[in-house]
């Protein structure tokens, strides 16, 4: 049985002021990279195979993270179908602010829901149109030969991974949160089905 780990980049520049990232190619933080040093830790007996991780610096840098808690130097694959969710208008804007000027039910929409449009930028249905299609594509196959797989991406390009493979209702993924440095385990079968999940951290 091979293990799938899906780990949620360190806290970045941006997410420690509130500041909706995007595509922005923003760093970690100090505290980013304890995140992941954690998340390290917490995933150090898992002999892994190939890694996976998105083009932003934020994922990569995580993934360097790991790697030197785990001590080993992973061959990785970048890939954008793994980047965050473009917010579009929204890039560069405070959360919290753009809260206060659309009120909680349109800023849960826009942050959580399924299927809300983001002017110039992409609803979580869209990203899962990129995000799941590269697991079947490339991941998938790499798990089915018996390899031990790391994934290092972003909240939102994990919670539509995860919609996918543990089957989440549109209406599920809407609550659905992965914090940063957030570690989720799971065991997959030879015919790519879920055996078991766990949530490290």
């Amino acid at each position: 049985m091979a293990k799938l780990v899906l780990v949620r980049h360190g806290e970045s520049t941006w997410n420690a002021k509130g500041i909706w990232t995007g595509l922005t190619d923003v760093g970690l933080t100090e505290k980013g990279k304890k995140e992941a040093q954690i998340a390290g830790k917490a995933i150090k007996g898992i002999n892994f195979q190939i890694a996976f991780v998105s083009v932003l610096k934020r994922a990569k840098e995580t993934l360097e993270e790991i790697e030197k808690i785990l001590g080993v130097k992973l061959p990785a694959i970048e890939n954008a179908a793994l980047n965050e969710r473009d917010y579009g208008d929204y890039t560069g804007k405070n959360k919290w602010q753009v809260r206060q000027e659309i009120g909680e039910e349109e800023f849960l929409k826009l942050r959580r829901s399924w299927d809300y449009p983001v002017p110039n930028g992409e609803s979580l249905k869209q990203v899962y149109e990129r995000t799941v299609p590269y697991y079947q594509e490339h991941i998938l196959p790499e798990l089915q030969k018996g390899k031990n797989v790391l994934v290092s991406a972003h909240g939102n390009s994990l919670r539509a991974l995860v919609k996918f493979l543990d089957n989440l209702s549109d209406e599920d993924v809407a609550k659905l949160e992965i914090p940063t440095g957030q570690v989720l385990v799971y065991e997959i079968s030879p015919d790519g089905k879920i055996l078991s999940k766990e949530i490290r951290e």
